[in-house]
This record gives C-alpha cells, structure tokens and sequence, in this order.
C-alpha cells in the first residue's frame, strides 16, 4: 500500500509538471491587407447613371460584375437590390385625385442576375424616373477575402 501511495505521488507529481510547462502560445500576426478600388458595373454602366428606360428591360438582366481598377475580376458574395417603382395613387382627401408617388420592392440576393420572378416584375413597365439600386454589394477576391464594392444606382429616363 505505500509503494501504491508513492507511485501515486510520483504520477501526480508528474502530470502537474506537464502541465505547468506548457507554453504560452502567440496569436499569429496577420498581415495588414488594403483592399482595392472595386467597381461595380451592370452591362457598360457604373457609378449613378441614367439610362433610356427601353434599354433597362435589358440591363436588369445583366449580372452584376464587380472590377478593379486592373480589371480583376471578383465574385459577388451578396448584394441588396431596390427597385423604386413610380405608381399611382388616388388622394380620397381632394376627391379622388390621382398623383404619382414611388414605391419600394427590395430584397437580399445571393447570386446575380436578380432571379426571373424579380426580372418580370422590373421589367413589367418601365417608366421614367423609376431607380435601380444595387447597394451593400460585397465581393470576395481570389484569396476568399471579402470586401464591400460601391453601390450602383441606374435611373431611368
């Protein structure tokens, strides 16, 4: 029984040593990375630009395409699409007025171009002074990091 006790002592004495050796370990230092310009293009259009509302039927069903100032190209991770519909309304306070106002349809996507059931409602009835805005785009590059693009926003005219 005390060789029992003394080889207990000894394991435990042993498996506390291990223990308290254990080193430290150091977070590993990433490297500082500044992302690129991006741009985000749809067809031949970027930035904030109006466009013939007989061509944007055609546009809207372009995908999204997200660039660098060296023509790299980057995937589109996400992006939020609005489309600014102008719609009529009736005012029942001045007796049945009718008045444009705009209306808003948006949502989260996750692949590009914007699926047919969002194409057919945007392409429905284009009318002048109705928008198109690509925001909150976010694009991955080669090496998987992930960055935010500039929003695009397509008016019509």
């Amino acid at each position: 029984m005390k060789y029992i006790k003394l080889i207990f002592f000894f394991a435990l004495l042993g498996y506390t040593t291990g223990i308290m050796a254990q080193r430290r370990t150091t977070k590993p230092v990433v490297a500082k990375y500044k992302p690129p310009k991006l741009f985000t293009s749809i067809g031949e259009y970027r930035d904030t630009v109006t466009i013939p509302a007989k061509d944007a039927a055609n546009v809207i069903g372009l995908p999204l395409k997200i660039t660098d100032a060296k023509k790299n190209p980057y995937t589109v991770s996400s992006y939020n699409f609005v489309y600014r519909q102008v719609v009529v309304t009736e005012d029942e306070s001045y007796g049945g007025k009718l008045s444009l106002t705009t209306a808003i349809k948006s949502s989260l996507f996750k692949t590009t171009p914007l699926p047919a059931i969002w194409l057919n409602a945007v392409r429905e009835s284009p009318h002048p002074g109705e928008e198109y805005i690509f925001f909150d785009v976010i694009a991955k590059d080669a090496q998987g990091r992930v960055m935010y693009a500039p929003n695009l926003k397509l008016i019509l005219k």
